[in-house]
């Protein structure tokens, strides 16, 4: 695995700003935190609807499954519709998926980590850019 990840951030306007994190390089143990950090600092800049662009991301280990996580909760806001119980209701009725994070073009491999997490059941995961930033 290549611990090298580069993180490119581009803003975009769809209904809303939303924040594109382009990230290029296996995402794991040495490197999950830069894209904590990257995300912490658009999310102290403004950003409230982040998209991870994964299509240049081969590799995504648990390290990197924890990066996601912090990512949703930090984007987490306060409305009912976003408690916890409310969300693992949601889940579980499967009529969750999180307004603020969503995710593009993951691999086939990681596209099947997600679904062995349950990630894929509260983030949505798309296949077109402009499609995704109309999405939020």
């Amino acid at each position: 695995m290549n611990s090298d990840l580069s993180i490119t951030v581009k803003s975009m306007q769809g209904r809303v700003p939303v924040t594109v994190l382009h990230l290029k390089g296996d995402i794991d143990g040495k490197n999950y935190e830069q894209l904590q950090t990257k995300a912490k600092e658009s999310f102290d800049s403004g950003t409230r609807h982040l998209l991870l662009d994964l299509s240049e991301v081969p590799f995504l280990s648990s390290a990197g499954i924890r990066a996601l996580q912090y990512i949703f909760t930090l984007l987490r806001t306060d409305p009912a519709f976003e408690n916890d119980e409310a969300i693992r209701k949601g889940i579980r009725d499967g009529t969750f998926k999180s307004p603020h994070l969503k995710l593009l073009k993951p691999n086939p491999n990681i596209s099947q980590v997600l679904r062995m997490t349950g990630y894929d059941m509260f983030l949505e995961v798309h296949s077109n850019l402009e499609a995704a930033v109309n999405s939020f």
